[in-house]
């Protein structure tokens, strides 16, 4: 009998052991699509995403590096310049989102020019 209790609870302990892998967020809808990815550090890229696994390293192809103001280090450019494909590693990224319905707006922390 206590042994099997004791296989009950080993099994109970493996679907708890699934269910904590599952990720919150599915990047699977966004596969073959467009999205714009933001770094620890500034950088920012935008690219057809090929691919990801669970720690969010994500491969994107045609991606292209928004580049920065070399005065104002805080402030994009319309400048770019073309990467290609990229592996992206995921302890790097801070940010993902959709190209489409992408808006940009006004910091409000910055006082307006």
């Amino acid at each position: 009998m206590a042994a099997a209790q004791k296989n009950t609870q080993m099994n109970q302990g493996d679907q708890k052991e699934k269910k904590r892998k599952e990720s919150i967020f599915d990047l699977s809808k966004y596969i073959d699509k467009n999205i714009r990815v933001k770094f620890a550090g500034g950088r920012e890229a935008s690219g057809n995403l090929k691919g990801y696994d669970p720690l969010f390293n994500l491969v994107m192809d045609n991606t292209i590096e928004f580049l920065r103001d070399p005065d104002d280090p805080y402030r994009l450019t319309d400048n770019t310049r073309a990467l290609g494909l990229v592996v992206c590693r995921g302890t790097a990224v801070v940010l993902i989102c959709p190209v489409d319905g992408m808006e940009r707006i006004a910091n409000p922390f910055v006082p307006q020019e």
